[in-house]
Formats: C-alpha cells, structure tokens, sequence
C-alpha cells in the first residue's frame, strides 16, 4: 500500500475497486461522484460546522427527564427501555449533517411546565420543561461570547432548531392536574398550542436560527388503543380531533411563520414494539427528510 494512501477515507480505503468502477462508469461521471463523496467527507469532518439544535418529546428524545433528588415522571424510564431511536440520535447518524446534535427534547414534554400526573392519584414531584426553556437551554450550549466583554453575545453557533411535536392535548397526562379531571381539548385550547410553538419558532427566528418543524404523523385508533393500555392513561385523542390537530398544526404555522419550514417528515409513519413510537426505519427516515430540507433551504438562501 502507497505510504499516501488514507485507510481511514472510503476512498483510500477501496482504491482498486473505485479504479475498476472509474473505467466502467466513464471519467465525467466518475469525477462528479468522486466530488459528492470528497464533500460528504468533509461535511463528516468539519469541525467548523454548526450544530443542529433540537427541542420537543418523545419524537425527539426517548428519554424522560430526572430532576433534582431524582425526582422523575414515570420513573425516568425511557421509551421501550432505551431500546428506541429517536429523531435527535437518528440526527447524529445522518451522513449528510456533521453529527453535531444539541438535544433537550424530553419524553412526554408539551409547551408548557407541567407536573407528571401518571399513574396518579396525585401529581408530581417530576416534571416536564417547556418547549420554551427547552429552546432556553439548547441556546445556552451554543451562545458564543464577546471574550473582552463577557456580557456581550456575538451569536449562536447555530443556524436550525428543530421542533417536534408536543403532548398538548394528545391524552389524560398531559395537562399537569389528575387524569380523572381531564377531558379532550376545545378547537380553542388547540389553537393556543399552536400560538405556544409559533412563539418558539418566532424567537427563534428572531435571533437567526430557523426553525424546522415536524408535523404530526397522520392519527390512527391503533395508536390510541396501545397508548391506553401501554402508558396507564385515562384516555387519549380520538383520530377526528387528532386530524383536526394535525391540520391546525400544518397549515398555520406555514402561514403565520412563512420563514420556518414545515417538514412532513413522518409520512410512511410505522411504530416500533410498543405500537405508538416510530420503529428505526421510521427515525431514520424522518432524520434524512430534514437532511434533505436544510440543504434546500441553504441553496435557497
């Protein structure tokens, strides 16, 4: 092996093989492949790049949040018992974004502080952090200070946040008071969910990252019935209301935020064991669509 040779690249690493596909392919077409695969490479390396920020629930994070004196919701289990991959590790994987992933997302999160009220009587001591302070805290990781004046923000070191989906409205545990005194939403409550995330979105916006959001995937009773039985709910949203969620959802934050982007990245959605959670597939899936919309939106841009 010549002493140049990178055995860590792919292209170091099968040089005989690409000379045979090189004189199979033709020298163009050989070159322009070569060109993707030499900026893949470097994408993967590139230090210098900025990191994705994401915030949401379980569509994001398989874990759910363990506060001070380990006070937890649900025992600080993760999905499927941390035999689940979510969209923001899922992120880390995809070959055409540098890996670097900055996750508050938590498992079973909403818009808003709430207390954990499952399986109940009574509520609490864990809880959830809003979407909001979610935002608080993945912006704290990438703040980038003036060194001669600490006070004085230069940036971010960020330029996508990604937006999942939240629990608001979607079953019994997700208001912060008990199950038994819960009942599905008002057309109003929907719509301040949606103002709760336009909000996010909007400071986002505000300070130069653009927001990426994940529409909900299409509802079905399937997942009704096995989130009941799986997660010690009082009940969950029917499909007709669910739609109507995932409508509002759609069309109003692409109407009222027109420089956020509004990514369908759950379509073909299937669940993993416990019948409501995507599967691999599904994340990775969804993972390589917002991939694929950043790289738009920069050309764009």
């Amino acid at each position: 092996m010549n002493k140049y040779t990178n055995t860590h690249s792919p292209i170091g690493k099968n040089a005989k093989s690409i000379q045979k596909f090189s004189k199979k392919m033709g020298i163009a077409a050989f070159s322009a492949a070569m060109l993707a695969l030499s900026q893949s490479a470097v994408a993967e390396n590139d230090d210098d790049l900025p990191a994705l920020l994401v915030i949401g629930a379980s569509g994001v994070s398989g874990n759910t949040p363990i506060n001070d004196n380990m006070d937890s919701v649900l025992g600080g289990v993760a999905v499927n018992y941390g035999s689940f991959l979510a969209l923001g590790d899922a992120l880390i994987r995809i070959r055409q974004l540098p890996g670097f992933v900055i996750n508050e997302g938590q498992a079973g999160a909403g818009t808003f502080d709430r207390l954990g009220c499952n399986p109940g009587p009574e509520c609490g001591p864990g809880w959830w952090t809003s979407f909001d302070k979610q935002f608080d805290r993945a912006l704290a990781r990438v703040t980038m200070y003036d060194p001669e004046n600490p006070a004085n923000i230069l940036g971010y070191n960020a330029e996508y946040v990604v937006i999942g989906i939240p629990n608001d409205c979607l079953h019994s545990d997700a208001f912060g008071i008990p199950q038994s005194e819960t009942q599905p939403c008002t057309l109003e409550e929907f719509n301040a969910v949606i103002d709760r995330l336009i909000a996010v979105g909007q400071r986002a916006l505000d300070l130069g990252i653009t927001p990426i959001y994940n529409i909900y995937p299409e509802c079905s009773q399937e997942t009704q019935d096995n989130a009941i039985k799986n997660w010690g709910l009082s009940w969950w949203i029917d499909v007709e209301e669910c739609e109507g969620l995932r409508y509002l959802h759609r069309t109003r934050i692409a109407a009222e935020l027109p420089d956020a982007l509004v990514e369908d990245v759950w379509r073909g959605f299937t669940t993993s064991a416990d019948g409501m959670h995507a599967d691999r597939k599904t994340s990775m899936r969804a993972a390589r669509r917002i991939a694929r919309a950043i790289k738009k939106h920069r050309r764009g841009n």
